[in-house]
């Protein structure tokens, strides 16, 4: 009995010990729930699709676009290169800002030239602008700057390219920044010059700033008012605030830039004319990179080439520059005799204005900032149109708006770039691109 009962427990044993080898059965190794099988896929927390078990697309990897300011020195204009190749996904997109320039200062020449028998409202034979400068080390305010002196003749070169600084005031026509003038109209010559200038900062170092252009025409028409035959601006903006306070009362034509959907109106009431710089192409433009990059298409998809929804741009309204991956819109001038086409401007581009289908460019998120939270431009017309296309083009954007002041007050608001797939980056200052790509490499 004893002897059966030894057997019993031995065999109880060897069973015991073979149910313990299966559990690590090597033809089962690489079988954990097929979290290890590469031809699985999952969602990580940035939104990426990406194999199971692989790293996250890393920050300095992922697609960035700059807007609206071009990484540059804003003491030579020169092209900051390291930012505008940050990484293969990286782009610049804004608009032609040389082409914009000489045609707003084309507009305000034409517009003299019609309106000659009436625009010299003191008789004095000299045809007085001034000039609301927008920043003076900002490669579009700087080129408008330009534009406006070479169009009317009151442009003096300096190193070999026209100089933009601000004259301050120049009544008397002896500042070394800028010349007269001549203008020949029906057998009669006259002298145009730039009574007075000057770049609208705040007390706080805000540039662009339309409160300062409002008070700086009311210093100007106290001192000299009836010699200003022509306001012109860098922006609608400061022109707005200029035209408001002072030109409109009386009856001195304002000139702007940037097609805001007040100034268009305005120009019913006698504001001169602005130039639409196809904000609805530039905003489209901006999130289209970020999409195609997301998907993994060509760069062209949607672009110059017609994507599967059927968004396509003309080559009309914009052209690509590979050697400094930038993208810029065309400029339209905006006239007493169009400006019903432009009133608003916050409707998107009718050949870009197809939805994207979901299940193909499934939805992801992009963070985005507007330099200044205030700047007319940027608020009223180019985040309403990215609001609009970012719904078209399946992206959660998350708008961070700045103080125009620093780039530590949006930076500070970058604290988790992981929780992101792509970004968008309007810096307060041409020079500061790395501040934020410092920010992607960590």
């Amino acid at each position: 009995m004893k002897k059966k009962l030894l057997a019993f427990l031995l065999m109880a044993a060897m069973l015991l010990s073979l149910v313990a080898c299966g559990g690590t059965n090597t033809g089962n190794t690489g079988n954990t729930g097929n979290t290890g099988n590469t031809g699985d896929t999952a969602t990580n927390d940035t939104g990426d699709t990406a194999d199971t078990g692989a790293t996250e697309v890393a920050n300095k990897n992922k697609p960035l676009v700059w807007f609206n300011r071009q990484p540059s020195n804003s003491s030579t204009g020169e092209l900051d290169m390291n930012a505008l190749t940050f990484n293969e996904n990286t782009y610049y997109v804004g608009f032609d800002a040389n082409q914009g320039a000489e045609l707003q200062g084309t507009m305000i020449l034409d517009y003299i030239k019609a309106n000659i028998d009436s625009i010299d409202k003191n008789n004095d034979g000299i045809i007085g602008y001034v000039l609301a400068i927008g920043d003076i080390g900002h490669n579009d305010s700087i080129a408008r700057t330009r534009g406006v002196r070479s169009a009317l003749g009151t442009a003096v070169e300096k190193d070999g390219v026209i100089d933009s600084t601000p004259v301050g005031t120049n009544v008397d026509g002896t500042s070394a920044f800028v010349q007269d003038g001549t203008l020949e109209v029906n057998g009669k010559t006259y002298t145009v010059r730039e009574l007075a200038s000057q770049e609208m900062k705040n007390s706080a170092g805000a540039t662009w700033d339309a409160a300062t252009a409002g008070n700086a025409i009311g210093t100007w028409a106290s001192s000299f008012g009836d010699q200003i035959d022509i306001v012109a601006s860098n922006n609608d903006g400061m022109g707005m605030a200029m035209f408001n306070a002072w030109s409109k009362a009386n009856g001195i034509p304002t000139f702007g830039y940037d097609a805001n959907s007040d100034a268009v109106a305005a120009i019913a009431e006698g504001y001169g004319g602005t130039i639409s710089q196809h904000a609805d192409v530039q905003a489209y433009l901006t999130l289209r990179v970020l999409r195609n990059a997301l998907d993994g298409v060509d760069i062209d998809t949607g672009i110059g080439t017609e994507d599967d929804a059927g968004n396509v741009l003309s080559p009309d309204v914009f052209y690509y520059d590979e050697a400094t991956r930038s993208y810029y819109a065309l400029n339209v001038a905006v006239t007493a005799d169009n400006y019903e086409d432009f009133l608003d401007s916050t409707v998107t581009y009718a050949p870009v204005s197809n939805q994207l289908d979901a299940s193909a460019h499934p939805e992801k998120s992009v963070w985005l900032n507007i330099y200044n939270s205030a700047d007319n431009f940027l608020g009223s017309t180019y985040q309403p149109l990215l609001q609009n296309y970012d719904d078209l083009l399946n992206l959660k954007v998350e708008y961070i708006a700045g103080d125009g002041q620093t780039e530590a007050n949006i930076t500070n608001r970058l604290s988790n770039p992981s929780a992101y797939d792509a970004f968008a980056i309007n810096m307060v200052k041409t020079d500061n691109a790395a501040s934020y790509t410092t920010l992607l490499n960590q």
